[in-house]
């Protein structure tokens, strides 16, 4: 059955995502003392009593909304719409204030179940801190200081009890992290390369703000979806700039929360600007992507409308900045038309098992054996390396390990030639492959010579006669 849905308003800064992450008991919101941080609705389930609820953390609501301050309301009275309970929380510092006064006017609107949560407390005498929220005729106050963990308990206890008495009662929302088996999906990219643009129109509805103006996105947002028939948790992530332009602190941190996404991803979508040129930036973002050893899709994104000139120009320097990457899937799409999308999926489906492939040994081993036939590893002072055997060390992405003596040796081309030869073998597209190569022991190296000195020499004699007599 559905957890209940409780819900996080009041204006901006009064603590609601340090609630959310004590409540939660995680730090997947971004906080900062920066009013409108928040922008997105952030989901997370909470304990309170014996009972689970999917808490929704929210940007705010403001008087006069205009731009992205309205589009940060709209995400905040989506959350109210489909909340059970919502949680007032408002500043004990401060006190009831005209900025408060849309809030109020949104929760009387809908009539939801309201308790007002008074954060900021810390210090001051509580009867004191409510009094004059009391007037409002909600539910509470209960007085909280969410930075400091006091109160919560109360909190806990209070939300319980205003609870609607039956799951039944509750908007039909899915907690986040219900599918153990999906498939994690993280979208990156340049600033404005149209990322939220893409997880709105997969997820077919407006949940994450999405606009021109460059690093709309500021936190990393993960919701499940179901795409026939797969279970995936779609992350879109705020745009990654180059580090020279990065200067405010919550943009650091929210570099910071797209490299962690990159990290606990299955498969990365990193999105390029098909109306844009290739920059360095691309070029950076897939080596984060490479060294974290993803599984990648490269997704042309604004594809539509392009001239087969402008279409030729750019997969030429996709070709061309972008050669270190070749092992990726590409799929040519539109997030804001929707067009190739079912390809995209598609293609995230078939990188998400390519990186959990099973190679069975003797099969690896006979590829190796093919590849060393037809071309034989170049010799090393003198010597040349002997490749042996193979097998499977490794998934996600997938290790194959090659056995045999002077594996030191083995040069970089080559070694470029045998992961494109596993690749081709196997068909291993959407997934990098690592190479490890360990040399074989000599099993007589630390043991002692059983013949003495004149025999060993005696013995090497007629070796060397051998030979030349052949």
């Amino acid at each position: 059955m559905t957890a209940p849905v409780v819900a996080l308003l009041g204006r901006p800064n009064v603590g609601k995502s340090t609630l959310f992450n004590q409540l939660t008991r995680s730090r997947d919101a971004l906080v900062a003392d920066e009013p409108g941080l928040t922008r997105d609705r952030r989901y997370g389930i909470a304990r309170v009593g014996e009972r689970q609820v999917v808490l929704v953390d929210t940007g705010g609501i403001v008087d006069e909304a205009e731009g992205m301050e309205d589009a940060i309301v709209r995400q905040s009275l989506l959350a109210l719409e489909e909340a059970a309970l919502a949680l007032f929380v408002v500043d004990a510092r401060s006190g009831l204030t005209a900025a408060d006064a849309p809030v109020v006017d949104a929760l009387r609107a809908r009539n939801r179940p309201t308790l007002i949560v008074v954060n900021k407390s810390e210090g001051l005498d509580a009867a004191t801190a409510a009094a004059e929220f009391y007037a409002l005729g909600f539910a509470g106050p209960v007085c909280v200081a969410a930075a400091h963990r006091q109160g919560l308990e109360k909190l806990r206890g209070a939300i319980l009890e205003h609870l609607p008495p039956t799951l039944q009662e509750t908007p039909d929302v899915a907690p986040e992290g219900s599918a153990e088996d999906a498939i994690r999906v993280a979208i990156v990219g340049r600033p404005n390369a149209g990322k939220s643009t893409l997880f709105n129109r997969l997820l077919r509805e407006e949940r994450a703000i999405a606009s021109d103006v460059p690093g709309t996105t500021r936190d990393s947002i993960e919701v499940p979806l179901e795409w026939e028939g797969r279970h995936y948790r779609l992350i879109d992530t705020a745009g990654l700039r180059r580090r020279g332009r990065i200067h405010e602190r919550v943009e650091k941190f929210s570099a910071i929360k797209t490299l962690q996404a990159v990290e606990s991803a299955h498969v990365v979508i990193t999105l390029l600007d098909a109306r844009a040129e290739v920059a360095a930036q691309d070029a950076r973002i897939l080596a984060e992507v490479a060294a974290a050893g993803k599984a990648l899709v490269l997704g042309l994104n604004k594809w539509d409308g392009l001239s087969a000139e402008a279409r030729g120009r750019f997969e030429s320097e996709v070709e061309r900045k972008l050669s270190f990457c070749q092992y990726a899937a590409v799929q040519r799409m539109s997030g804001l038309h929707g067009s190739g999308l079912g390809e995209l999926m598609a293609k995230v489906a078939r990188a998400a098992e390519v990186a959990f492939v099973d190679l069975p040994t003797p099969a690896l081993t006979r590829v190796l054996e093919e590849l060393v036939r037809r071309h034989a590893p170049p010799s090393q002072g003198g010597r040349r390396p002997k490749l042996r055997y193979a097998h499977q060390g490794g998934k996600n992405p997938p290790r194959i390990v090659i056995h045999g003596s002077g594996t030191a040796r083995v040069a970089d081309n080559y070694q470029r030639y045998l992961n494109n030869g596993f690749r081709e073998a196997f068909d291993l597209w959407g997934t990098p492959i690592e190479l490890e190569f360990r040399a074989s022991d000599n099993p007589y190296k630390d043991k002692p010579n059983p013949l003495s000195e004149r025999q060993y020499r005696k013995r090497q004699r007629i070796i060397r006669h051998d030979r030349r007599k052949r």
